[in-house]
């Protein structure tokens, strides 16, 4: 009897084995029909940009341009964000509006400035493709449709998480920082520059929405979350970005008005003197940091450990 099961509970763990084998061979597969997608430029409507257009591989998936181009060089309304390290968002975009990987893969193709290309028209693009039929069908069984179409972004697009910085190798004790490197870590994580209270957990974002001061009403006037909720309090708001390889996706915030680090620390440190009439500034912002300039060089050094050795500038 004791034999029996044995037997029976290692034929079971086998068949487990083989299924979770099979299901990771099928999430590969997904995921090179994703980033094939995700560079295909026939998902635009006069076929001259992809995904990948503005969401550059060697950028960390962002775009070096304040405004990235899309059909007929129509500018975005807003900074393009890098892509990586999106599985366990509950938000997309920089106002929100979508609240999955999947809702959000099909947004940019039906947008008039970035691809242009209705979702149907998209469809039957790839359907009229032998490569990409026979593709769809080995991967989901299916001929293309909007849903296994978002479905292919989605999981490479999950696929794109980064943990190989010397912040990680600090963080597991491998290596140890630098002297400017370990002092910009305390502050980062102090009650001076108040970077943590925003930008924590593994990938440096609270995933909430923060008004930073750059909205007056006037010059600056993307009023962000409010355009989604409609709710007062959210004017001005914008998603707290994460800031793994916020060192190689110049320039930042959503307008992307700063072209570098320095600059972005040097705005934090004193909103005003960069936006004198702010509306709907968060509190803790209201008042200058008083940073030192080696305390913002010490920031910076450490930011800069975040960068994941991908995208580390080659030597």
């Amino acid at each position: 009897m004791r034999k029996s099961i044995i037997f029976i509970s290692g034929a079971i763990i086998l068949i487990l084995a083989s299924m979770a084998f099979v299901i990771e061979k099928e999430k590969k597969t997904a995921v090179k029909l994703g980033k094939l997608l995700f560079n295909e430029k026939i998902l635009s409507k006069d076929s001259s940009v992809s995904c990948a257009s503005c969401h550059k591989p060697e950028f960390a998936f962002a775009d070096t341009t304040a405004f990235s181009f899309g059909i007929n060089k129509t500018t975005t309304s807003r900074n393009t964000p890098s892509v990586l390290n999106m599985k366990n968002r509950p938000y997309f975009f920089w106002d929100g509006r979508a609240a999955s990987l999947d809702e959000q893969a099909l947004m940019p193709i039906e947008n008039p400035n970035e691809m242009g290309l209705p979702i149907k028209e998209a469809i039957k693009r790839l359907n009229e493709s032998t490569f990409y039929k026979d593709y769809f069908l080995k991967v989901f069984g299916s001929l293309p449709n909007e849903k296994n179409l978002a479905a292919a972004f989605a999981t490479f697009e999950s696929s794109l998480e980064t943990d190989n910085s010397r912040f990680d190798d600090w963080s597991y004790g491998k290596k140890t920082l630098t002297e400017s490197e370990q002092r910009g870590r305390e502050i980062f994580v102090g009650d001076k520059a108040k970077c943590f209270d925003c930008h924590w957990m593994e990938d440096f974002t609270d995933d909430d929405f923060k008004n930073i001061g750059l909205f007056d009403g006037m010059k600056l006037n993307d009023s962000g979350r409010f355009r989604i909720n409609q709710k007062k309090e959210d004017i001005g708001k914008f998603k707290t970005p994460g800031l793994r390889n916020v060192a190689v996706t110049a320039p930042y915030m959503h307008n992307g008005m700063f072209k570098t680090l320095e600059e972005v620390i040097d705005y934090y440190n004193d909103p005003f003197k960069v936006v004198p009439n702010a509306q709907n500034i968060d509190a803790s912002l209201k008042q200058p940091l008083g940073l030192t300039d080696t305390e913002k060089k010490d920031l910076v050094a450490f930011l800069k450990t975040l960068t994941d050795k991908a995208f580390e500038p080659k030597k």
